[in-house]
């Protein structure tokens, strides 16, 4: 059988599995071992668990379940409450302040859990109630929660850098560093929009209260005394610290990754100690569980994608995807195009981390052919996975968020993320454009 049509059969198969309800992690390595099976020598069936725990034994993958421990440890307590509390007396002078905070809130938590659906339950759990209770409409209220944790995947310590800097063989400090400006610029057009709309809507309010009807909330001011500004900092400034700790020890030097790591659980655990009295066993077993399901869940995902992707490999459907995309001797930014609209496809239906992991011993030969820098795509590449997670039909986000508020109905929610897919359009064109946002500051300090 030709490789085409092995590889046709092989993706064939593999969106059968997905398809058929199979969690992702079991329906890839089914995959793999039926191939496997058919079309390898049989003695490689008894080198699955060998080539598997080969493929997983990365110093860097150790990284993954201690950043989720630190994650789980920040999530579980008040930290992500407090944070968008001071953020909010702080901010409530500026025309949509409020949800400017939510954005702002929603950024430096994913900073410190490097989890989105972390970010969007410990800031929509207190963000989206109080967003409505002060007038705003329910799909911009969730919405912008929703968009906002998406960066739970674009600033360090993102897992999704983790899995692309295993897969792309590229550096993990560089890749970090990489996500820092679009992590920003995102922020800022978020900010922006939710300035813009605010004023949007309390233009609506004043005109329907001056025509007689209801008075909305919108159009009344909060106020806060510099004493009440300066009372909601002292919970959230240990974190604030970790946080800075954690990235000066990682791109100082001082620590490796897997070190930084370990070091920022241990902390994260003792500061919810102190700061909110979490020492009891009762208080830890959420979080640990939540680590264990987490990251039992991912680690699975990645050992039976790398399995899936070594059987590709050996088959050389791979090999031969890369050859027919250079083949098509597309130009460098066509070829961008369409990898990328391949990426948003797969969106509809696949978790950034197995996407990463199905495509890119396919997608990155012709991307390095065509001199893209790889740091580069793998934060391009995060933000369009980013898209993923605020559209159907899988849109994670969308249904954290309908968890958390469930009187907004999904298509309330929907709609309110429909603007946020936009401006994430908008970000890849600027990155496109000016790549130095994304390379600059990884080219500053690794500089010889």
């Amino acid at each position: 059988m030709s490789p085409l049509a092995v590889g046709l059969l092989y993706g064939g198969a593999t969106f059968a599995a997905l398809f058929s309800g199979i969690p992702i992690a079991f329906a890839l390595g089914a995959v793999a071992t039926v191939f496997m099976m058919f079309f390898m020598p049989t003695a490689s069936l008894d080198t699955v668990a060998q080539n598997v725990y080969e493929e997983m034994a990365s110093i860097t993958l150790l990284t993954i379940p201690l950043f989720i421990l630190k994650g789980a440890a920040i999530g579980k307590s008040r930290a992500g409450q407090d944070l968008y509390a001071a953020l909010h007396a702080w901010l409530h002078r500026i025309p949509g302040g409020l949800g400017v905070a939510v954005v702002l809130a929603c950024g430096l938590f994913a900073a410190m859990a490097g989890s989105s659906p972390a970010t969007c339950s410990a800031i929509g759990s207190s963000g989206i109630p109080e967003m409505r209770r002060r007038g705003y409409s329910p799909g911009f209220a969730a919405g912008l929660v929703a968009a906002g944790g998406t960066l739970g995947i674009l600033l360090p310590p993102s897992i999704t850098l983790i899995l692309y800097a295993v897969a792309a063989e590229q550096s993990l400090g560089r890749l970090f560093l990489a996500g820092v400006g679009p992590g920003i610029l995102l922020v800022a057009l978020f900010a922006i929009y939710a300035v813009l709309r605010y004023q949007f809507e309390v233009r609506g309010a004043t005109a329907t209260a001056a025509a007689g009807g209801a008075r909305s909330a919108l159009i009344s001011r909060d106020s806060y005394t510099m004493r009440q500004r300066f009372a909601a900092l002292p919970r959230i400034l240990p974190f604030l610290i970790l946080l800075t700790g954690v990235m000066v020890a990682l791109y100082g030097g001082i620590a490796t990754p897997s070190e930084t790591a370990g070091l920022g659980a241990v902390l994260a655990l003792i500061l919810i100690a102190v700061v909110y009295n979490a020492w009891r066993l009762s208080d830890l077993k959420p979080i640990f569980e939540s680590t264990l399901g987490e990251s039992g869940m991912i680690m699975m995902i990645i050992g039976m994608s790398l399995l899936y992707s070594y059987v590709m490999s050996y088959l050389h459907i791979s090999q031969g995807a890369a050859e027919w995309i250079v083949g098509l001797h597309l130009s460098k930014w066509l070829l961008f195009a369409a990898i990328a609209l391949m990426i948003v496809v797969l969106g509809f239906f696949l978790p950034p981390v197995s996407i990463i992991l199905m495509t890119a011993p396919i997608i990155l030969p012709p991307l390095r052919a065509a001199g893209f820098e790889l740091v580069w795509f793998g934060v391009v590449m995060s933000v369009i996975m980013e898209m993923g997670l605020i559209h159907p039909p899988v849109g994670l986000n969308i249904f954290v968020i309908n968890r958390i508020a469930p009187d907004i109905g999904l298509k309330d929610i929907v709609w309110g993320t429909f603007p946020f897919v936009l401006l994430m359009m908008l970000a890849i064109v600027i990155l496109c454009v000016f790549p130095g946002i994304a390379t600059g500051l990884p080219d500053l300090v690794y500089a010889k």
